[in-house]
């Protein structure tokens, strides 16, 4: 059986409410040793941390103010968001989901800006790894994190479908790791030939369930059991055994993130 850590599964939200605890225990039987779950806004902070009580040293959670919540008036929010870091920063394994998405609107791009720089200070103030969405906003998001390419910044590019030279622009920041999701396994998805210039000492995986759900399950509920359709698949565009991908991924992730 593998070793494998989900690095960003939603396995809090309704969709999973019927039957989380089979969802959790079939995970555990795919060989998943952690789920970590990223909330998206303020409304998610409470299920989130519920649903990672419940299962204490299986699922651990993350604290972000997601790009595509960002409105005009984020101040308050995202100000809410810091009190409940600073009161228990402890808790949380990481800051995320956060970052740019400019697919479905960019009438708040300056403000998505700003709340990924605050957020991105919270990440070196409590020395915790950042977990970046990005969606149509590469160039923007680059010409952001080489303003940081001198602190001690790290983290993880979530559900990294972009090119070649983008993953190779990517890993010029030496802290950062590339997330790999089902995608990786769509018919007519790029990411494999993208990947075969990318260690995989700067790889973990993902599902980001409920959402991209690999190959068989295209288009059905993801969850993270099925997050072994990638590390398969990974196996095969290096040219190794998935026992090797789950376990170099499984050291990437605990490395990144401090797990004990």
């Amino acid at each position: 059986m593998y070793k494998i850590i989900d690095t960003h599964s939603h396995l809090f939200v309704e969709e999973f409410d019927e039957d989380r605890a089979e969802v959790m225990n079939r995970a555990r039987e795919a060989g998943v040793q952690r789920i970590l779950m990223p909330n998206i806004d303020l409304g998610t902070v409470e299920p989130m941390l519920r649903v990672c009580a419940e299962y204490p040293g299986f699922c651990n959670p993350m604290l972000g103010l997601h790009p595509t919540e960002v409105t005009a008036d984020y101040r308050q929010g995202l100000s809410e968001l810091k009190q409940v870091l600073k009161s228990n920063p402890q808790t949380f394994v990481a800051i995320g989901e956060v970052g740019l998405d400019l697919y479905w609107d960019k009438t708040y791009k300056s403000e998505q800006l700003a709340v990924l720089e605050e957020q991105i200070g919270w990440a070196l103030e409590y020395d915790l790894p950042l977990v970046i969405h990005s969606r149509e906003a590469f160039p923007e998001l680059y010409t952001l994190f080489c303003h940081y390419k001198d602190t001690p910044i790290r983290g993880i590019f979530h559900s990294f479908t972009g090119t070649a030279d983008e993953a190779h622009s990517l890993l010029e920041f030496p802290g950062f790791m590339l997330g790999v999701n089902g995608v990786v396994t769509f018919k007519k998805s790029t990411l494999p030939e993208a990947l075969r210039g990318v260690p995989l000492t700067r790889l973990v995986v993902e599902t980001d369930s409920p959402y991209l759900a690999p190959t068989p399950y295209r288009g059905k509920r993801n969850e993270s059991a099925y997050i072994v359709r990638v590390v398969e698949k990974l196996a095969e565009i290096y040219s190794c055994s998935p026992e090797t991908v789950a376990e170099q991924t499984y050291t990437n992730a605990t490395n990144l993130f401090r797990l004990s």
